[in-house]
């Protein structure tokens, strides 16, 4: 029976350990920032933190070309970190309403180059006149 005590003694003083309060970070300390943003719905930002982060971005007007569609802001900009591993990471991308959004960085995956047969074999596909493709 003691030993059933102290069990429970010890399990309700470690439930109290995992549920106090965990002492948090420091906050990261914001060094600029600034932003923009015009009556047509264009703008422009920009930040840096302390601790190296930094990003920027540009959104431009798009009229519409045609009754049928509208107007789109088309975006563009970056943003880098050091990883966990100490490299820097920078992404840039694009974003718009023809090609979606398009990243670009040298830590993004790239996939393996085409094997010469295939690539010869898709080549020769391509030579073919359209009813003979299928």
């Amino acid at each position: 029976m003691r030993n059933l005590a102290l069990c429970l003694v010890a399990a309700a003083w470690l439930s109290m350990v995992q549920s106090a309060p965990q002492r948090a970070e420091e906050p990261i300390a914001i060094i600029s920032q600034e932003s923009n943003i015009e009556p047509d719905g264009s703008y422009n930002y920009n930040y840096e933190t302390a601790n190296g982060i930094k990003a920027e971005e540009t959104g431009t007007l798009k009229k519409a070309t045609s009754p049928d569609s509208s107007d789109v802001i088309i975006a563009k900009g970056s943003f880098s970190y050091t990883s966990p591993e100490g490299n820097l990471i920078t992404l840039n991308y694009a974003a718009d309403d023809e090609n979606g959004f398009q990243p670009q960085g040298d830590h993004l995956p790239t996939p393996p180059p085409i094997p010469p047969a295939i690539q010869k074999a898709l080549d020769y596909l391509l030579s073919l006149p359209p009813a003979k493709r299928r």
